[in-house]
């Protein structure tokens, strides 16, 4: 198997793919209030990494790309659990 690297655009759209998809299983979910709690979180935790990868794609430094790129790990991981 050929080992291909994504682009940054490429990951960029992915990001904003599964926000969407995320925002489709929030609007499935009851309109009960743990419905509506849970709709709310996973919706800001999952459209919360394409913004700060694409911020981190214009860091001022190693350090900052880092910084914004950990920030959308942890959403991800906040949105799978």
């Amino acid at each position: 198997m050929k080992n291909e690297q994504m682009t940054p655009k490429e990951l960029e759209d992915r990001l904003i793919d599964f926000a969407v998809r995320i925002g489709n299983v929030a609007d499935a979910l009851p309109e009960t209030p743990l419905g509506q709690h849970i709709a709310d979180q996973i919706l800001r935790s999952s459209t919360s990494p394409a913004p700060n990868y694409s911020e981190g794609c214009a860091a001022e430094s190693r350090r900052d790309f880092a910084h914004k790129l950990s920030i959308s790990l942890k959403e991800l991981r906040e949105t799978k659990t």
